[in-house]
């Protein structure tokens, strides 16, 4: 099998740029285990800038090439690459642009459908359109005293209400309010994050995962995990990563087989009717009532040591470094 080059883009700069390092250690692992591969770790900061591992500062070209600030390193030829980056500018769409500029096949949701997906309020008019349950909500464009008002008539109808900066990732810049004398500060704070915010009935449900990729011709959705927060919390950033987490998480969740099969079934309609690729992991509730309402997808989930992703990959019966093998091998055979 011919080699391939492989640039392993990671960082990013933003809120999740430590996390984001932490998925790139999952797949150097898997990617060693493919001789053909010869990888190239590179880290993207805050500023622009292009790194690599052992400390080269270079750039990704319109050549598909990556040139080294030091002249005398010869440049390397890029046939593929993964843009491990959580949140903005990978899940954003932003990046995935410059390489369909230069037509530099890479893995993940093209820019159409990781925007479409990372925006919360277009991530829920399209689950509307295509007729999947999802939590109630409104959204706000500006902060005025409207946006409060409407902020306090939908605490007094629903009881209780999260406040989410729409353009951020699933847990950045998002806050239950029990208390109406917390909106204004609240929506205050979420405005910081985001240029538009959702509020969306708090929901009392168990949060429930899917994986969902394509795979030897098929998109496969996973039997769905679930995640255990402490009681009445939500799954916040640091409950996810924190190393005093009190969050739990079952490969597996104790579900009937027609709630499991009906949370498949819409994880499968939304992958495939937003026209989403390769992967992505889609979250649901799942209410006392026994009511489902699609959550939120991640179009480029975690892969650290304890994301639900690849455990429920394996636990599917697929092994990681073939799949991967398999999306890298007809992406470059594209070209």
């Amino acid at each position: 099998m011919s080699s391939i080059n492989l640039l392993l883009l990671c960082g990013g700069g933003g809120d999740e740029h430590a996390i984001s390092l932490l998925s790139a250690n999952y797949f150097e692992t898997s990617l060693a285990k493919l001789p053909h591969i010869n990888l190239l770790r590179v880290e993207l900061d805050g500023n622009g800038q292009y790194m690599t591992k052992s400390g080269e500062r270079c750039e990704l070209t319109n050549r598909k090439e990556i040139r080294f600030e030091d002249e005398t390193l010869t440049p390397w030829s890029v046939d593929y690459v993964i843009p491990c980056i959580h949140g903005y500018p990978g899940e954003t769409g932003d990046i995935q642009s410059y390489f369909g500029l230069i037509n530099l096949p890479y893995l993940g949701c093209d820019s159409e459908g990781s925007s479409n997906c990372f925006n919360k309020i277009t991530a829920k008019m399209w689950f509307t359109a295509l007729g999947i349950p999802n939590t109630p909500y409104i959204f706000l464009n500006q902060l005025d005293d409207a946006a409060v008002a409407q902020a306090q008539t939908a605490f007094k109808q629903w009881g209780s209400i999260f406040i989410k900066a729409a353009s951020q990732g699933s847990s950045v810049g998002c806050y239950r309010v029990d208390d109406t004398s917390q909106i204004e500060k609240t929506l205050t704070d979420a405005f910081k994050f985001s240029p538009y915010v959702v509020i969306e009935k708090t929901i009392k449900a168990r949060e429930l995962e899917v994986a969902v990729y394509q795979y030897q011709g098929r998109t496969v959705a996973t039997l769905p995990g679930e995640v255990i927060c402490s009681s009445d919390t939500f799954y916040t950033f640091d409950e996810k990563y924190a190393a005093n987490s009190k969050a739990s998480t079952k490969v597996v969740a104790e579900v009937s087989s027609e709630i499991a099969s009906q949370i498949q079934d819409y994880a499968i309609k939304v992958f495939d009717g937003m026209k989403l690729r390769h992967l992505s992991r889609i979250d649901f509730f799942l209410t006392e009532t026994g009511e489902i309402l699609l959550n939120e997808i991640n179009t480029f989930p975690g892969l650290t040591p304890i994301s639900m992703f690849p455990k429920m990959l394996a636990n599917h019966g697929d092994d990681f470094s073939e799949y991967l093998n398999e999306i890298i091998t007809q992406g470059v055979g594209t070209q």
